[in-house]
């Protein structure tokens, strides 16, 4: 896997951890000093951002790993 690949992906999964420490902060402490509304909205904000950032890595090593199947059952067809 390139760097540049293996870089992103880990930076999803970081931001990704982030985002879930940042809901569950909110979540334990956020009603001590914020209404309600708003921690709540904060809560979804963040575990949203935190799915998708999950996603996103799963996303990219999967096309990763199918264009490297591609690329590798092309140049076996191409050998004799």
């Amino acid at each position: 896997m390139p760097s540049g690949v293996q870089k992103r992906i880990i930076l999803f999964y970081l931001g990704g951890v982030i985002n879930a420490f940042l809901g569950a902060y909110v979540l334990v402490e956020g009603v001590t000093f914020l209404e309600r509304g708003t921690a709540t909205w904060l809560i979804v904000f963040f575990c949203a951002f935190a799915v998708v950032d999950f996603w996103f890595a799963h996303a990219l090593k999967k096309r990763w790993h199918e264009e490297a199947a591609r690329q590798a059952a092309a140049g076996a067809e191409k050998q004799p």
